[in-house]
Parts: structure tokens; sequence; C-alpha cells
């Protein structure tokens, strides 16, 4: 059974960084799209990135722009968001997900695979 599991959050400072990593195992590599999401208290789910994990391409939302990368590492079957200068407002719930196809990994759910999400607080 395939899963994903994130980890890396915690409570950090504001201007202060983070990695976050996500374990794809038992997940055939067909599953080539890969993303971060965020979801805060209140507010809607949010793409915060996403990899192509046979080529490299990313897409990044317009909120992290400049502060966060993803990538990833095929031998591991791990992608990573490494994230800095965090801010207040990106306290959320991380989770991450994959997906056969590129159309679906830019929607806020219905995704194939989803992961159960790790906190990141970021304190003022």
């Amino acid at each position: 059974q395939a899963r994903l599991l994130e980890s890396g959050g915690g409570l950090v400072q504001a201007g202060g960084s983070l990695t976050l990593s996500c374990v794809a195992s038992g997940l055939s590599f067909s599953y080539d799209y890969m993303g971060w999401f965020r979801q805060a208290p209140g507010k809607e789910r949010e793409i915060v990135a996403t990899i192509v994990r046979s080529g490299g391409r990313t897409f990044y939302g317009d909120s992290v722009k400049g502060r966060f990368t993803i990538s990833r590492d095929n031998a591991k079957n791990t992608v990573y968001l490494q994230m800095s200068n965090l801010q207040p407002e990106d306290t959320a719930v991380y989770y991450c997900a994959a997906d056969l196809s590129e159309a679906r990994i830019y929607r806020r759910e219905g995704h194939d695979y989803w992961g159960q999400g790790t906190q990141v607080t970021v304190s003022s």
C-alpha cells in the first residue's frame, strides 16, 4: 500500500527556517507529480509548491515565491520543502500529495495520494 509521510514541522520564530520532508513509500514513479499544500484554521486549503519528479519542473504559490523551495531526491523517494523567512501567516498544517496527472496536482483536493500532514507554527 503506497503512502506519503510528512515530517519536519515544528515551532519557529518569524524570520526562521524549516525543511519539510515527504517520503513516498511504495509509490510508483508513475505518480510523477507531487506537491505541498497547507491549510490554516478557518482558511481554504492552499497550494504551496509542486514538482515533477522526473524532470524537476516546479511551481510555486504566489504567497511563498522567493521564500520556499521544493526539491526531490528520487533515489530516496523523497520530496522536500525548504522554507525560509517564515512569517506567522505561514502557520498551517502542511500536506504532501501525489498524482498521476499534472492537472490534478494543482487542485486543492481530490489527489491520488495524500499525507497525514505536519504542523508548522510561526511565532511573531
